[in-house]
């Protein structure tokens, strides 16, 4: 693309907290009234949908669309209708659907393609939404496609509810709950501008695009308690600022500013947050489950976990040789040198310069003889106490992370511990040696450093669940899993294993990090850790 000249132009859409976007009428958005199988005033159903009236699958009102999905073939599924839009005005759009198989996903079309919807949350409803601003006085379309993933058996149905503004029921005149602005300023090139408020899910709950250049625009959210991410993305991959004007961002509820930037040097810019409880961080009231968790709430011990394995269950592995691919977007150092190099937890040091830094994909393993030669795919729960090259285990990332070659090779299957004598030590102190008598277990032990230990524990409490129908037959496949594992599928764990985790996993909060990876790893393969997203349910299993 080629960045043209800047023109000097300031406009504030001066949208005052607790007011309201700007009314469009998406007629018969209630799916209330209908002529057969045709809902009025949606004038385009094409024919790789049929659409039914429902009366007992609904959001709101007494009725809604059950969309049957008949073709993988996208060009031939949408759901449209036309909506007049004035010049200047923002418009909030939104939809509730509720997938029952998984393996269709809804897009919502606004003047063009948004967000999508979360097709592996089933049985649910779910809200995608897009705040659009106008151009010009214009008539839209405005509505739904629907795209089949892997697995799809050639017919699914999805239910359509309550799309909003309109006219037979309106969105909300107020925001009870979290009301914050997302102040954006931008550059030369607004149209490369979008962004989206993701929930913990990953699904977008507000988001944003078709900017004007070098302009103000104060976008109002209204947020549930919860863990959100923020991300900001410009197409062109160079930031909002400052080599094509002095763009910037910033997200705030009331004067505490939750994010803000300008200058990144990829497409997206991302940062988590936190609203109200929803943090589960052990300060005041236990947060309530919602969402992807719904079906957890009121459960404890066992039960919990069991209900946690069913959620996280039949994800979509990858396979080993994409985690490459994985590392490549999402295993970069953001958080401590900020240099974009691969982020390895045996030899970054968190409070200095690293001794040596990864290039992505170029330095991918390859031959090594000490440290600082390639990174490799590290299962920090090893594939031999699981079997070897045995799927989905041998490429679920949640437990596989970008290492140095040569300390994974020195990690090789034994244990985590903590290290009483070192044999080995890396260049950031991760130690190979014989275990601390505190541990109550005698045997060589590798231990990370603190500052990830943390995360490592997590990862342990996550392989304990998901692969909880399985993981009691392990205990003898090593010696090494034979003194981690029990051989019960529910504690999982020896004794001094799960003293030990506890420990690292309260000692060790949740990162931002953390947060950033398992929502990668869930657009990545479709299932989080529910032990970063809910670090309370630790303690309230094991």
């Amino acid at each position: 693309m080629l960045h043209g000249k800047y023109k000097n132009k300031l406009l504030s859409t001066a949208l005052l907290l607790g007011s309201l976007p700007v009314m469009a009428n998406v007629a018969n958005g209630g799916f209330e009234q209908w002529s057969g199988n045709t809902p009025d005033a949606w004038t385009t159903i094409d024919s790789g949908i049929a659409l039914t009236r429902s009366t007992s699958t609904v959001k709101s009102g007494s009725s809604s669309a059950a969309a049957n999905v008949t073709t993988g073939s996208q060009s031939n599924t949408d759901l449209l209708q036309q909506v007049a839009v004035e010049a200047g005005k923002t418009y909030n759009f939104s939809a509730d659907v509720y997938h029952t198989e998984g393996k269709i996903k809804a897009r919502l079309y606004v003047d063009g393609y948004q967000g999508y919807s979360n097709q592996a949350q089933t049985n649910q409803w779910q809200t995608v939404s897009h705040s659009y601003t106008a151009n010009s006085d214009k008539t839209i379309s405005v509505g739904l496609r629907f795209y089949d993933v892997s697995g799809f058996d050639g017919s699914e149905t999805v239910y359509v509810d309550n799309f909003l503004p309109n006219a037979d029921g309106s969105a909300s005149t107020s925001c009870t709950d979290n009301s914050l602005t997302l102040t954006l300023n931008t550059d030369n090139y607004g149209s490369e501008t979008s962004w989206a408020v993701n929930n913990n899910q990953g699904s977008a709950v507000a988001n944003g695009s078709g900017y004007a250049s070098n302009t103000q625009y104060d976008e109002q959210i209204c947020l549930t308690d919860g863990t959100y991410t923020l991300v900001i993305n410009d197409s062109y991959g160079d930031g909002m600022c400052c080599s094509t004007g002095n763009g910037s961002y910033a997200l705030k509820q009331g004067s505490t500013t939750l994010a803000s930037g300008a200058s990144f040097n990829s497409t997206d810019d991302s940062t988590a947050f936190t609203l109200g409880s929803g943090s589960g961080d052990g300060g005041g009231t236990t947060p309530t489950p919602t969402g992807y968790y719904v079906t957890a709430q009121g459960l404890s011990g066992y039960a919990l976990k069991t209900e946690l394995y069913n959620i996280i269950k039949d994800h979509n592995a990858q396979g080993y040789s994409a985690i490459w691919n994985f590392y490549d977007s999402s295993a970069r150092d953001k958080y401590f040198e900020n240099d974009n190099s691969i982020l390895d937890m045996y030899s970054e040091k968190p409070n200095g310069s690293d001794s040596y830094n990864y290039a992505a994909v170029s330095d991918q393993c390859g031959n090594y003889s000490g440290e600082g030669g390639c990174y490799n795919r590290e299962h920090s729960f090893p594939k031999s106490w699981f079997g070897g090259t045995i799927e989905p285990m041998n490429s679920d990332v949640h437990h596989i992370y970008a290492t140095d070659g040569y300390v994974n090779s020195k990690r090789s299957n034994f244990p985590f511990g903590e290290v009483a004598s070192a044999s080995f030590t890396s260049t950031n102190g991760s130690k190979l040696g014989s275990a601390a008598s505190s541990l109550n277990y005698s045997g060589t032990v590798f231990e990370p450093i603190d500052e990830f230990k943390g995360d490592f524990a997590r990862a342990y409490f996550y392989m304990a669940t998901r692969y909880e129908n399985v993981i009691g037959t392990w205990q003898t496949k090593t010696t090494s899993s034979n003194a981690v594992l029990n051989g019960s599928s529910n504690q999982v764990f020896e004794s001094w294993v799960v003293a030990m985790l506890l420990n690292w996993h309260n000692s060790d909060p949740v990162s931002q990090m953390e947060l950033d990876r398992n929502q990668a790893a869930f657009e990545f393969q479709g299932n989080r850790n529910p032990y970063i997203d809910h670090p309370e349910f630790v303690e309230m299993i094991w």
